[in-house]
């Protein structure tokens, strides 16, 4: 990769970031370098942080030479292949009791699009998406790309409170809000799938590169899985 620029993110981390983009084949070339990275300097980095045309690799500033990690960086991206499948997970499947009290903004969504809610829950379920980061609460999925005649813009005035469970668009995205927050998507629909949950044994159900179904599923279905 010619194409990076690498820049100190204060004194414990380089920012390293791509063309601004947001596209799969960007998406990939983060994750990949990410990877490598990992393998390579898992004992001299604290974390790596997945944008979605960037990576923040943070360290440890008493111990680690900045120059020597962004020489190390530029090496392995110099000989990165060239972006291929960006996860070798299965597609995980979520299950979407849409509209009602559970979406009380599907009809807002299906007016946008001059269709009806049964049509604007198809064109949600139809897509495969693509998880691009992760993040805003503990295991927000950003998952793209929504289908444009269904990509409303956000709301003017956030709520104040999101139920955990929220299926959710904003624009070319959709998402799950893993806990109950503040936001300002479109509600469309509920799953009881948790994005998060610290007491599983990986706490994160997504990771970015991963693909993402939507179904759905009536009130009855979803009561039971509860």
């Amino acid at each position: 990769m010619t194409d990076l620029r690498i820049a100190a993110a204060g004194d414990a981390a380089l920012l390293v970031e791509l063309p601004p983009r947001i596209d799969a084949e960007t998406s990939g070339r983060v994750i990949g370098l990410g990877q490598a990275l990992r393998e390579r300097c898992a004992a001299m980095v604290r974390d790596v942080v997945v944008g979605y045309c960037s990576l923040t690799v943070y360290f440890d500033p008493l111990t680690i030479d900045p120059a020597w990690l962004e020489a190390e960086i530029r090496s392995l991206a110099g000989h990165a292949a060239p972006p291929g499948p960006a996860t070798d997970r299965a597609t995980i499947d979520v299950p979407v009791c849409y509209g009602g009290e559970y979406g009380p903004d599907l009809d807002a969504v299906a007016a946008f699009a001059h269709a009806t809610p049964d049509e604007a829950i198809a064109l949600h379920t139809d897509a495969l998406y693509r998880v691009y980061v992760v993040g805003f609460v503990p295991g927000f999925p950003y998952m793209a790309p929504v289908d444009p005649r269904i990509a409303v813009p956000r709301r003017a005035t956030p709520r104040t409170k999101v139920p955990a469970g929220s299926v959710a668009i904003a624009a070319g995205q959709t998402g799950i809000y893993p806990s109950e927050t503040p936001g300002g998507w479109h509600l469309i629909g509920r799953t009881h799938v948790k994005p998060y949950d610290a007491l599983r044994a990986e706490p994160f159900l997504f990771r970015p590169g991963d693909g993402v179904r939507f179904h759905a599923v009536d009130r009855a279905e979803f009561e039971r899985e509860r």
